[in-house]
């Protein structure tokens, strides 16, 4: 009797389990892609990669009548967007014959591409060497070394100086047997990422009724690659812009069509602004329709202002992103429907952006208003 018990209640496990994917199988295919994505177990750390959701900024869009939204690239299994990029980056090694099992990947990075990598690396077997400037924030450098990566923070210089982290990452793969420098800023298959992931995810998540799409850029691989797809898919329709911090050539490239590259001052946001334009962002520069330029003291006041309004945790980058999609609505009118980058979490920054010394000596703790100074806990 036991037994047969036992046949007839694994029976029914086995009729519930056959119910239960056949429900999901039914569900999932009246879902939207990126919905059905996560209703199965995905493979490894890298099945992981993608399918974020889009976040309404409420405040935001009532204030300016458009639906602003932000693509949560904090919600990736590495913290940010660049785990795109860094999956594609080493794909595309692997597809190239580049390198084999037990293999070294070589990058310069500011710090995000670099813990995607390490995070990939892990995954696949692979030793990870990262070469950023030390002007990079210390919890970004400590998670890399958490990670398993060789660290190394050298001295912040322009590319064309031949010890800018990127040259000496390219050498130090070049010393190495079975390496490879995935040369993030030059290398389309970054571009590429987005091309194939997120632009389609967000044409899907707005049912192709978008108006505008705004972000900065620091390799190019995401403003190009969503604007490349955005553009062909909705042929032309979509306005694509460019949102750039102080320090970077791009703003004053795109607003002089190409003739100036006017660069002044420095940015507290890392990973991004550029002082050329490089491979990924080449093909796709020339379909951008604007730019807009976002002082400091506006992208730290959104940090602060993003987390006492919407309870989001974002970084100074992602807090830019918010301030030009904000300007990009203001611009095009009510009814519209904008996209940003919402690139990562402030935990990778909070030693500095709630810092008040830290804001103090950049001269930025005015900047916030005084009803948000309470968010400042940090001495």
């Amino acid at each position: 009797m036991a037994s047969s018990l036992s046949r007839t209640l694994v029976g029914i496990a086995r009729t519930s389990t056959r119910a239960i994917h056949t429900t999901a199988s039914a569900s999932s295919s009246t879902l939207s892609p990126v919905a059905a994505a996560h209703m199965r177990p995905v493979n490894g750390f890298v099945g992981a990669i993608g399918n974020t959701p889009l976040i309404r900024l409420n405040r935001l869009s009532s204030e300016t009548g458009c639906e602003i939204l932000g693509k949560a690239e904090f919600m990736e299994p590495g913290g940010s967007v660049k785990d795109r990029a860094a999956l594609f980056v080493v794909q595309d090694a692997e597809e190239r014959g580049l390198i084999q099992p037990g293999g070294t990947v070589v990058e310069g990075t500011a710090g995000n591409t670099g813990i995607g990598l390490a995070h990939v690396c892990r995954s696949k077997g692979y030793k990870c060497v990262i070469y950023m400037p030390n002007t990079q924030s210390q919890e970004k450098i400590d998670l890399l070394r958490m990670l398993g990566a060789e660290v190394y923070p050298v001295p912040a210089v322009a590319f064309d100086n031949p010890e800018n982290y990127n040259h000496q990452a390219k050498r130090h793969a070049d010393r190495l047997d079975n390496a490879v420098w995935t040369n993030q800023f030059d290398n389309t298959a970054n571009r590429r990422a987005h091309i194939e992931t997120t632009g389609p995810e967000i044409w899907d998540q707005t049912d192709g009724k978008l108006d505008g799409f705004i972000c900065a850029t620091g390799t190019g691989g995401t403003l190009a690659g969503i604007t490349s797809f955005l553009k062909q898919k909705s042929g032309g329709k979509v306005q694509c812009w460019l949102a750039d911090p102080p320090g970077s050539v791009l703003h004053s490239y795109i607003q002089t069509k190409g003739k100036l590259m006017d660069r002044e001052g420095g940015s507290i946001t890392e990973g991004i602004g550029q002082g050329r334009v490089t491979e990924n962002l080449k093909p796709d520069i020339e379909k951008l329709d604007n730019s807009v330029h976002v002082p400091d003291e506006e992208s730290i006041a959104m940090v602060y202002d993003l987390l006492h309004e919407e309870g989001i945790y974002v970084g100074a980058s992602s807090a830019l992103n918010v301030v030009a999609a904000k300007k990009m609505a203001q611009q095009l009118g009510p009814g519209k429907t904008i996209v940003t980058i919402l690139c990562d979490g402030a935990y990778r920054y909070q030693a500095r952006l709630f810092s008040r010394k830290w804001l103090e000596s950049k001269k930025l703790d005015t900047a916030i208003p005084e009803h948000l100074q309470k968010y400042i806990v940090l001495p």
